[in-house]
């Protein structure tokens, strides 16, 4: 099969153990990005199976309707940049493993390394240090105070056990279901989002991307919290309303923000006010960007690559495509 890998921007993969599951195949692997909707169908005209990289390409009906030899998109996780029932009507199968069985530590481990640095204001330290000064400013210790969860999954519970780490009282907010769950492992849970806001000196936000998550976060709760307060985001932008970050760190409620993840990305935009905050410490999605985590995903990629030539596709998105004639 003719197998097109795209945005494998430090090309990474060709060195993992798990590529070699693609022996026999024709493989083409592409290291720069491209979203333009003519050369990417150029691109693509002869690709007959597409892997992803997360989200780093949008997959939408005008290109789809383009590659007539295109059957198969095989990713991981959510697809809110896949256009699914364009797929289906061009006769194209999304497989996308939903990771149920172990969270992504290399997204829990960013999410402490932002708090971290928020905390200590470890980007500006060194900065200065590279500048010729030396230091420019005081810290805060995490020992002791309120690390808030935001939306508790499996990355949500690998976090709080690295708060409790670091002697961390912790505290979940969530949907209902989830907020049992983490009573019954022993966390404590707040009365409502408004309280949770106001009460942490954390808060790190750990939800998927869905209608009922998007801009669940608003201008109030952020304004609610303490000028002390670090707000971390290692999931999805549009948790939160849109500009209401910029805002409430204008305003100084919280203090800090730790993020990862954008709006529109790649971002290109150095003028973008995140990038130019003294209070804001900001990574370029990287959470799951470690040649473990990409060895953990693409295994389950590929395999899903390898269980739709053998006529048994898995991980089936779009079930109904299918039984297209």
């Amino acid at each position: 099969m003719k197998i097109t890998i795209l945005d494998d921007y430090f090309d990474t993969l060709r060195g993992l153990p798990c590529f070699g599951k693609l022996q026999g195949h024709d493989v083409t692997v592409w290291n720069d990005h491209l979203q333009e909707t003519e050369a990417l169908a150029e691109r693509l005209k002869e690709t007959e199976v597409l892997v992803l990289i997360r989200e780093r390409t949008k997959i939408q009906g005008p290109l789809l309707d383009k590659l007539p030899n295109l059957r198969l998109i095989s990713q991981r996780s959510v697809y809110p940049h896949v256009d699914v029932p364009a797929c289906t009507r061009n006769g194209v199968i999304l497989s996308s493993s939903q990771h149920a069985g172990s969270p992504s530590y290399a997204a829990a481990e960013l999410t402490w390394g932002l708090a971290l640095a928020a905390a200590r204001d470890i980007p500006q330290q060194m900065a200065s240090l590279q500048a010729g000064g030396w230091q420019c400013g005081v810290g805060s210790t995490l020992r002791g105070k309120i690390f808030g969860i935001h939306g508790y999954g499996r990355i949500g519970e690998e976090v709080a056990r690295y708060a409790t780490a670091f002697g961390m009282d912790v505290l979940i907010w969530a949907r209902e279901a989830s907020r049992k769950r983490a009573q019954a492992d022993g966390w404590r849970t707040a009365e409502s989002q408004e309280e949770f806001y106001a009460e942490c000196d954390v808060v790190s936000l750990h939800m998927r991307l869905v209608d009922a998550t998007r801009h669940i976060v608003k201008a109030t709760h952020l304004a609610a919290m303490k000028p002390t307060a670090i707000l971390v985001n290692t999931s999805r932008a549009p948790l939160i309303e849109p500009g209401a970050l910029v805002t409430a760190l204008q305003a100084g409620r919280p203090g800090k923000a730790a993020v990862d993840v954008f709006e529109e990305e790649p971002l290109r935009d150095t003028s973008h006010p995140l990038l130019n905050m003294p209070n804001v410490v900001a990574t370029p999605h990287i959470g799951y960007v470690t040649r473990d985590e990409f060895e953990l995903q693409f295994s389950e990629i590929f395999d899903q690559v390898l269980a739709f030539a053998e006529g048994a596709p898995i991980n089936v998105i779009n079930p109904e495509v299918l039984t297209k004639s």
